[in-house]
Order: C-alpha cells, then structure tokens, then sequence
C-alpha cells in the first residue's frame, strides 16, 4: 500500500478518540476556546477518513511532544498546582461597578490582594475559577443595594464570608470547607442593602467539559450518534442561558417594584404631611 493511499483509509472509533483526547488537553492549557473545542470535537467525531481526521489537530502539539519554548514574564499556569497559580504582583483588575448594568471578571485574570465592587440595580459575577492570586490571601470587598454579586470558587479554595446584611444576605454556604494545601484563601466581605452577595463553588470549565465529553463517550459507545449528543450537549446549554437570563429578569423586575413602592409610600407620606399642614392652617385662621 502507498503513502498516497493512507489518508483514504477509515479510521476507528480508537483513532477518534485519540484526536478527541488531544482537543481536551489543548482547551486545558488554553490552546482553544470553548467555541473553537466544541467544533473540532464535532467534526473528530464526524470523521471517517484519516484524511479528515488530520487537519483537526495540526496546529496542536502532540501527545508526549514539548512545544517550543515561550519567552513569557510567567509561565502557563499549571491547573493542578497552586503554587503556580500564585504569582504575586498588583492584580489586573481591582475592582468592578455596575449601575443598573453589569460587570464580570472571568477567564485568565490576576486577582489583586484587595477587589472592591459595587452593585447598584444591576449586578456582578467574579470568577476565580481559571485566575491566578497575588497573594494566598485576596480579599472581594463587595457592596450591593438593591443589587447582586456572583463570587464563584474553584474546589480546594478555603472561603471566608464576613459581610453585613440590612434587608438582604450574604451566602455563607461555601464558608467552613477545608482549603487543600497551598491553595489561597478568599475573604468575602462588604455591604448588602436589598441585595445579595453569592458564592459558589464550581468546577473549571475545562474540568466540566471534560466529564462532559466522557459522558459523551460512553453514550457513544451505547449507540447514540455524535449529532444526537451534540444536538443535546446544545440544547441543555441554551436552557441553562434562558434560565439564567429569566432568573435575571425577574430579579431586576422584582427590585422595580419595590422601588416603585418606595415611592408610593414615600408620596403617601407627603401627601399625608401636606394635608396635616393644611389643617393646622385652616386651624390658625
């Protein structure tokens, strides 16, 4: 058999999911987004040439090879070792605000010692799931009226919530478990008025989307096929946004109305007022 003839033969569901292992280690380290992993994944698994297979992962390294040395300030960040993830310095971000709007933090960003937000009729999500630290202990100052803020964690992050809440919360829920050895420690506190402050504990996107793929595996290998579980993988993410998106506007719509009813009765009460005054006049005279 010729060279020429080697693209033209099937591949198996082995060479798959060899192709497929090699796409889940590049969005691990960044070398794709989430976008870009979910369409390759689809065309691996739609393949039936090794032809087709080969353009998937050619600009990837391969398995067991090193990639060229980087001349980067920091090294990638290692997801399973903290000491990597600690890197000291100013943070790249200190603070967020959001007025009757929202902010985020998300993705690869430097968590300063001190993070201050504001939230005033809209809310925040902060993120730490994929950030390196300044330090092993950063504090999220956080200040919410008649708004929300989202802190979400990683697993193995030692939380500590120490914020005052008048007429709303902050979620203790996270605080009290054991942080793992050389991970930092995450002190939530601040101000609360008719709001709330949340955390949350959740894995990496790419820790997710990897049990995702192996669930997908083994339905694979029960005889579903790759465009049904694509189909479902898409359906199951546009619900959770839809259901994001409403809980978001039934919180906006609910902080309407109680502001509408603020000035109601704060009109009541001046109405009330000026009617008083009007009599002790009419009095008077």
């Amino acid at each position: 058999m010729t060279d020429d003839a080697v693209p033209e033969l099937r591949a198996s569901d082995a060479d798959r999911e060899r192709v497929a292992e090699v796409l889940r280690d590049a969005v691990a380290e960044g070398r794709l987004d989430m976008e870009e992993f979910e369409e390759r994944l689809e065309a691996t698994y739609k393949a039936r040439t090794y032809a087709e297979l080969t353009p998937i992962t050619r600009d990837l390294p391969a398995p067991g090879v090193a990639p060229p040395p980087v001349n980067m300030v920091k090294d990638p960040v290692d997801s399973g070792s903290w000491a990597g993830r600690i890197v000291g310095g100013e943070g790249s971000s200190t603070g967020g605000v959001a007025i009757m709007s929202a902010f985020q933090r998300k993705g690869r960003w430097t968590v300063p010692k001190r993070f201050t937000c504001f939230a005033f009729w809209g809310g925040g999500e902060i993120d730490l799931r994929e950030a390196t630290f300044a330090d092993r202990e950063v504090e999220i100052n956080c200040v919410a009226i008649m708004g929300g803020v989202q802190v979400i964690v990683p697993p193995g992050v030692e939380v500590v919530v120490r914020g005052l809440g008048i007429m709303g919360g902050f979620d203790h829920s996270q605080e009290g478990v054991p942080g793992e050895p050389g991970a930092p420690r995450v002190i939530v506190k601040g101000f609360a008025f008719w709001g709330g402050v949340g955390v949350e504990r959740k894995l990496p996107r790419a820790e997710r989307q990897r049990l995702k793929e192996e669930r997908r595996r083994q339905k694979l290998e029960g005889g579903s096929s790759p465009r049904e579980l694509h189909g479902s993988h898409r359906d199951a993410l546009s619900g959770l946004h839809d259901a994001h998106r409403e809980a978001m506007d039934e919180h906006r719509e609910a902080l309407r109305r109680r502001h509408e009813e603020r000035q109601e009765r704060h009109e009541e009460r001046r109405e009330r007022h000026r009617e008083r005054r009007e009599r002790r006049h009419r009095d008077w005279d």
